[in-house]
């Protein structure tokens, strides 16, 4: 196959190309440059847009033996993942900008350049297992694909890959997906001759490049000085924008005393209409059902008992479908908890029971789910519109 490796300038997608190399595939090297700060560097930054990590992708590639380009995709960057973290923050919202970028520049962007010019399939460091589609030498064939978690489960990228979806997935390649670790890719990487076996890694948001994120957002935004509250309505503070905040977030408050009874509180909900910010005790944290819409499956419902989500948008003899026992992830590095989850495709609804109770579940967030005989397969996504606790409603 004709196999576009995306080379983020990382020691994993340099690994992952010369896998994609060794499996006989025509392999083309190409760099992403997503910043629009052509000054950034490594230095102070976390990140994985800086302009060093370009000149190391080139350098992997030429070890590697392939041809390699960089393509500017600056705006598609820009538009479809920096505003949109800033148009959900500003709705009160708190989305993954990872899992934004996976979809609408690493996958939908990338690839179809990468089908317009002729290549079959993207190879990516991702770590993910994917059986199916290009994966089994059949790119764009959805059928029996499963997309699964890596066998290092602590470096494992599937809750960010899932809003990718079937067609997207069918043609990608996951190279690393069976690495036993991280380690194991940096000593491949060593052995390879390749010089960034011991770079470290990127994290935090890329495009914010010191890692504060309250104040991107404040320049963005603009500061806009709000009440912070009590779950009963009483005013314990000021803040300067209810897009700084998150639910569950407990540092930062800025609040100057504590709660009567010495507890430490919580950011329980944000209100954007009245820009108030509520805290409070953890224990209002806890949902025990959640909802989301922008549904992806991944894999076929199972019939279900109960009515549609949606009854007036389903034909009254339509059963329900969704898992009977599945498990539920609404964090990137979060543990799934077990849920009975339904579905209606035709709405693109979720609603997930769930039999051990979320802290923290905010608006806007991937919510991601899992099952499968060992539970690691992925089932479906979608974002995260509500969740309810006690029967009250928290957006």
């Amino acid at each position: 196959m004709r196999v576009l490796a995306a080379l983020s300038g990382g020691v994993d997608s340099a690994v992952a190309a010369a896998r994609a190399v060794d499996a006989g595939h025509e392999v083309v090297g190409v760099h992403m440059a997503l910043t629009r700060n052509r000054a950034q560097t490594r230095t102070g930054s976390h990140g994985c847009c800086s302009i060093e990590d370009s000149a190391d992708a080139r350098w992997a590639a030429q070890i590697l033996g392939i041809p390699f380009y960089v393509w500017d995709l600056s705006e598609e960057f820009e538009e479809r993942v920096v505003a949109d973290f800033l148009d959900e923050y500003r709705a009160g919202r708190t989305p993954n900008p990872c899992v934004r970028c996976n979809e609408r520049v690493k996958f939908d962007a990338l690839l179809e350049r990468a089908l317009a010019l002729g290549f079959d399939a993207v190879a990516t460091g991702h770590y993910a297992r994917l059986s199916g589609g290009a994966a089994s030498g059949r790119p764009g064939d959805t059928s029996g694909m499963i997309l699964r978690r890596a066998v290092d489960a602590a470096k494992d990228q599937s809750y960010v890959l899932a809003v990718s979806g079937r067609e997207g997935l069918a043609r990608a390649l996951f190279p690393l997906g069976d690495a036993p670790s991280k380690a194991q890719v940096r000593a491949e990487a060593e052995a390879r001759g390749l010089p960034v076996a011991s770079k470290p890694d990127s994290y935090d948001i890329c495009f914010v490049a010191d890692g504060d994120t309250r104040g991107f957002l404040t320049r963005s935004l603009g500061a806009h000085e709000g009440a912070m509250v009590s779950p009963d309505g009483e005013v314990l503070g000021t803040h300067q924008g209810y897009f700084g905040f998150t639910v569950g977030q407990r540092k930062g408050l800025g609040l100057s005393r504590p709660a009567d009874d010495g507890r430490p509180r919580y950011v329980i909900e944000t209100r954007p209409a009245t820009n108030e910010v509520v805290v409070g005790p953890e224990e209002l944290l806890s949902r025990t059902t959640v909802d989301g819409d922008g549904l992806v499956l991944l894999a076929e419902p199972e019939p279900l008992t109960d009515p549609p989500i949606n009854a007036a948008s389903a034909p009254n003899d339509s059963p329900a479908v969704g898992w009977q026992e599945a498990g539920v992830q609404v964090r990137a590095h979060g543990r799934p908890v077990p849920a009975k989850v339904r579905v209606d495709e035709a709405s693109g609804l979720l609603n997930a029971e769930l039999n051990t109770p979320l802290r923290g579940v905010a608006a806007g967030q991937s919510l991601v789910v899992y099952g499968g005989a060992d539970g690691d397969q992925v089932l479906a996504q979608a974002t995260v519109t509500s969740a309810r606790a006690s029967g009250r409603a928290v957006a």
